[in-house]
């Protein structure tokens, strides 16, 4: 990975659907060490946790992660780096990666595809990655976030939605989005400093903001099956399941 290149979790205390997410525990480790874990072995030079609770901070400082208090009132993961960008004083051209902190089984390697997507498409403001939507659930399902691409492979458009709809009963071919970001500095400036835009606040998509201000991104295919995130209690059993039979809490 280049050296002007870091890697950003963000990690909000509170959840409506499972309180004190960061810090519930995963088989003898909280949440956000399994992912900040994760970051670390994908050989990016700088990871921080950008956080609104003390306790996560407490947390952090046990493995030796460095995590930086930022403003409660923050609405998005965008705008909790986006003061760090601010606070840190990091140029424009600088590649920040956004790494949900709730993805405590995310594959290192997506972390450096989604940075060498960025770094090789130097008219890439952003850049993502997705993967094939294989059943009709998901594709109904709204919770899925659907991506259509350009032939350049730039975002077109996100969607909660089916899209592309298939108009003749053709077989579905339809790409899901992956949570899991690279910025320009300057673009994540854009984004934070620009209000929601109406389609973002119609579709609950934060992305639709960047497309919406012209900002362009870049779509890859996953390299590798992504992670099963942790939303629900639910998600948190499959997980810790999961873990358990790939790595021992020290």
């Amino acid at each position: 990975m280049q050296n002007d290149c870091v890697v950003v979790i963000p990690a909000r205390f509170n959840s409506v659907r499972l309180p004190g997410k960061p810090l519930v525990d995963i088989n003898g480790k909280p949440m956000i060490q399994w992912v900040y874990e994760r970051a670390v072995e994908s050989g990016v030079s700088e990871v921080l946790i950008a956080t609104d609770d003390e306790r996560i901070i407490s947390a952090c400082k046990t493995f030796g992660a460095q995590a930086e208090l930022t403003a409660k009132k923050h609405q998005s993961g965008t705008d909790r780096i986006a003061e760090l960008a601010k606070r840190f004083n990091w140029p424009d051209e600088k590649v920040v990666i956004n790494v949900q902190g709730d993805e405590p089984l995310l594959p290192p390697s997506l972390i450096s595809q989604v940075e060498m997507l960025i770094n090789g498409n130097s008219d890439a403001d952003m850049a993502t990655l997705v993967a094939p939507i294989k059943t009709l659930k998901e594709w109904k399902d709204p919770d899925t976030v659907k991506v259509v691409t350009d032939c350049n492979k730039y975002a077109l458009y996100f969607s909660r939605a089916p899209i592309p709809w298939p108009r003749d009963d053709v077989e579905i071919s339809g790409q899901r989005h992956i949570g899991i970001y690279a910025y320009r500095v300057w673009a994540l400036r854009k984004l934070a400093s620009s209000k929601p835009c109406a389609l973002e606040k119609i579709e609950r998509l934060e992305q639709l903001r960047a497309l919406w201000l012209g900002v362009s991104v870049r779509v890859a295919f996953a390299c590798e099956p992504p992670s099963t995130g942790v939303d629900t209690y639910t998600d948190l059993e499959l997980v810790r399941n999961e873990l358990l039979g790939k790595y021992k809490s020290d």
